[in-house]
């Protein structure tokens, strides 16, 4: 499956950055695009403006395949905090990876 890329702008999005991206997005999607990759490498200083953007990228992209990458500890920590780690394509570490199941020690205590 071929990957469109989309840059997240740094070191901070605007609310007409997020809206233009988000047309961006849409276009790209209706233009046969089957799975976006948002670069966000150009992300320094991430704040919940960046959080906010890509939010609403994700409700734009509807369930279809849309990927963060090159985010930075600061972004993923803030992804993690308001619970969309998942658009960086890794598990979260409440949760293990699809298909591994957790391993109980015979003296763990009964919740």
């Amino acid at each position: 499956m071929t990957t469109t890329r989309l840059v997240l702008p740094g070191p901070g999005p605007t609310a007409r950055d997020a809206a233009d991206l988000c047309a961006r997005l849409a276009r790209l999607y209706e233009g046969g695009a089957r799975a976006v990759e948002c670069d966000a490498r150009a992300v320094t200083a991430p704040r919940l403006a960046h959080v906010e953007a890509l939010a609403r990228l994700r409700v734009t992209a509807r369930g279809r395949p849309l990927r963060v990458t090159g985010a930075g500890e600061g972004l993923r920590a803030l992804l993690d905090l308001v619970g969309l780690v998942e658009l960086l394509g890794e598990a979260e570490e409440r949760e293990p990876p699809g298909r591994v199941q957790e391993g109980v020690e015979a003296d763990d205590p009964a919740l």
